[in-house]
């Protein structure tokens, strides 16, 4: 006796597409074909397509950032998230400055583990060197936690210096971890900001202009040569907003080293145009948005392989948390820099990539799941449509039209950035470890439901 059957499935996997029914017993793919065994439940996809569960490699729940918390907490940024068909994300523990790692990582795990319900797995933010964080890093990683942001922007927040740079990546890459980093100059950045505030030029537009294009380029030819100097560097450069920076990691990439970049569903659709509507704050993120010719760039190096993964950076505040409080919207450079996303990423990736003829269905899955399970260690548990695996799936209805509001997102804020925008092509089931978590917009998962994932190690 099964647990679940989904029948007449069309499967989509990065190596083509098959059709037949797919059988779960304890959580697990068991079978695929034609299967006539019976189950506790059926779910009958007929006319939908079925892709493994999304990975969100990219999400900040409950982080502290510019004197503010996220307004998703684990329960409902998991909500948004198998709303999207997001089975799995890979959270940000973020230790407090003078924190060490393990009990920052302890801090995530007892905050996380009673309100999950997507899985989850963790990166490890560190923003400080010194003896025992170096220490920790080995035992880190072997609590499952592989990848490590690193940023060289948020001077005085986060940003750590070319030297400790180097002296991490070296040291995260001889235990088999990966590197995340956040490329921006954070140094020309704070000369920027500076800059337009002394000449009274604050609105949200100036949230771009003091990050230029260049500042990201920059520092992704800079960590690309630094990590050069060591050997077995796994890489990747989070949120990357310009061809530019891309071309940069594909060129030593070409010479072998393994460089990566993830981009973000915002840089795909939207542009520096919204900088300047009435509600332009709503939309400070950092990297900025970018041109229009930037845009197509990214997808032209989505559509040609050369970036990895697409993840949402779901980092959401309140409009509240985003005007300080106030009436007034504040100065560029005092408002949170975060956007909502995890709910959205398979409807506008399908939509603008899949559906517009810019990407194929294999490409879609590859960089919405199978690319970051394998990136992040969760492969091929994760990201796969195999027996063994997670019975995780996301149900897309292909012709389904929806416009994209508040009211059809699960997330704990009231307005999304993509507010109008209609697609065709919606998420109407999530299945993760073959319970039905979400159908038909209803999240029927309890708190806590979800587990966490641990990485292993690339070595």
């Amino acid at each position: 006796m099964l647990d679940l059957v989904i029948k007449n499935a069309k499967v989509f996997t990065p190596s083509g597409y098959f059709e037949g029914d797919i059988g779960v017993k304890d959580g697990k793919i068991v079978k695929i074909g034609d299967i006539q065994e019976q189950s506790d439940k059926t779910l009958n996809v007929q006319g939908k397509y079925v892709v493994p569960g999304l990975i969100d490699g990219h999400t900040h729940m409950e982080f502290p950032f510019m004197g503010e918390v996220t307004a998703d907490d684990f329960y409902y940024g998991t909500s948004a998230a198998v709303g999207g068909g997001v089975t799995t994300i890979v959270d940000f523990v973020t230790p407090s400055r003078g924190q060490d790692l393990l009990s920052a990582y302890q801090k995530w795990r007892e905050t996380a583990d009673p309100k999950v319900i997507s899985d989850y797995g963790l990166h490890m933010i560190i923003r400080e060197v010194n003896p025992t964080i170096m220490e920790q890093i080995p035992e880190v990683i072997n609590r499952g936690v592989m990848s490590f942001k690193l940023y060289m922007a948020y001077k005085g927040e986060l940003m750590v210096t070319d030297g400790e740079l180097f002296k991490l990546i070296r040291e995260i890459s001889s235990h088999g971890g990966v590197v995340g980093i956040h490329a921006e100059n954070g140094e020309v950045i704070n000369e920027l900001v500076q800059e337009y505030i002394r000449e009274g030029k604050v609105d949200p537009i100036y949230h771009y202009y003091s990050r230029p294009d260049e500042v990201e380029i920059e520092a992704a030819n800079r960590v690309a040569s630094i990590a050069s100097l060591i050997k077995g560097v796994t890489m990747y450069q989070v949120h990357t907003s310009t061809g530019e920076a891309v071309d940069v990691m594909s060129l030593y990439r070409s010479k072998g080293m393994n460089y990566f970049n993830e981009t973000t569903p915002h840089y795909l659709i939207l542009t520096l145009e919204a900088l300047k509507k009435p509600d332009g704050f709503k939309y400070i993120m950092s990297p900025p948005l970018r041109s229009d010719d930037q845009r197509t760039k990214l997808w032209q190096k989505l559509a040609a392989g050369d970036i990895a993964t697409v993840g949402s950076d779901h980092c959401v505040y309140s409009v509240s948390q985003k005007k300080r409080h106030k009436e007034e919207v504040p100065s560029f450079h005092e408002i949170p820099n975060g956007v909502p996303g995890t709910e959205t990423i398979l409807p506008l990736l399908f939509y603008f990539g899949v559906k517009k003829g810019k990407i194929s269905m294999e490409r879609f899955v590859e960089v919405i799941s199978t690319n970051p399970a394998k990136l992040f260690g969760l492969y091929p548990r994760k990201g796969a449509v195999v027996p063994g695996a997670d019975a995780d799936f996301a149900v897309i209805d292909p012709e389904r039209k929806v416009k994209i509001s508040p009211d059809v997102l699960h997330s704990n804020i009231d307005y999304t950035i993509y507010d109008g925008i209609e697609v065709e092509g919606w998420n109407v089931a999530t299945v993760r470890r073959g319970e039905v978590v979400m159908e038909e917009g209803q999240i029927t998962a309890k708190n806590g439901s979800g587990v966490y994932v641990p990485g292993k190690s690339l070595k």
